[in-house]
């Protein structure tokens, strides 16, 4: 079976051993920008190639994690909708919850990458094994970030870290054959 993906050995490397990954929301899993409605609500719009993705994760026994300084109610259906457990809403200092989601999973910084667009993410990123950002993250972000995807936020760049991820732990061709089957 032919695969079309090509990451370097070295971030193959990097990227083994992963067993949680720290999701940042807007401008990672969204595009960034806020939509408002008439009524004041705020309108997201999310890439379902991100959304399988985060399936495939946890389907390969890798436990993506949310940590957003927002909250609203279509991020809580979204994010149910996929399944995702570890979710922290409204949390603009991220290291503690990061901490606190280790903690229980029982891994550590060496088994965790992150993913994120902004400074708000960097105490996060930075302690990961692995940090990924988005192509159109902001530039003191990308600098600490071990990938810089292809793809801009809320537009596949989380699909890229899965498939990284899922690569690395040897587990992306048997779930692409299941899906040519």
């Amino acid at each position: 079976m032919l695969v079309a993906l090509n990451f370097s050995p070295e971030l193959l490397l990097r990227a083994q051993g992963i067993r949680v990954v720290f999701f940042d929301v807007d401008g990672v899993l969204t595009d960034g920008g806020l939509y408002f409605t008439e009524q004041g609500e705020t309108i997201k719009r999310f890439n379902t190639l991100d959304g399988h993705g985060l399936k495939l994760l946890q389907r390969a026994g890798i436990i993506p994690v949310v940590i957003t300084g927002r909250d609203s109610k279509p991020l809580r259906l979204r994010l149910a909708a996929l399944g995702i457990e570890h979710v922290h809403y409204g949390t603009e200092d991220k290291r503690p919850a990061a901490e606190h989601t280790l903690k229980v999973l029982g891994v550590n910084w060496e088994q965790a990458a992150a993913m994120g667009d902004d400074w708000p993410d960097l105490a996060v990123m930075v302690r990961c094994a692995l940090a990924c950002a988005p192509c159109n993250g902001h530039p003191e972000v990308k600098a600490v970030a071990h990938y810089i995807t292809h793809a801009r936020g809320g537009e596949g760049a989380a699909r890229e870290l899965c498939d990284l991820l899922l690569t690395a732990s040897g587990r992306y061709a048997a779930l692409l054959e299941e899906h040519r089957q």
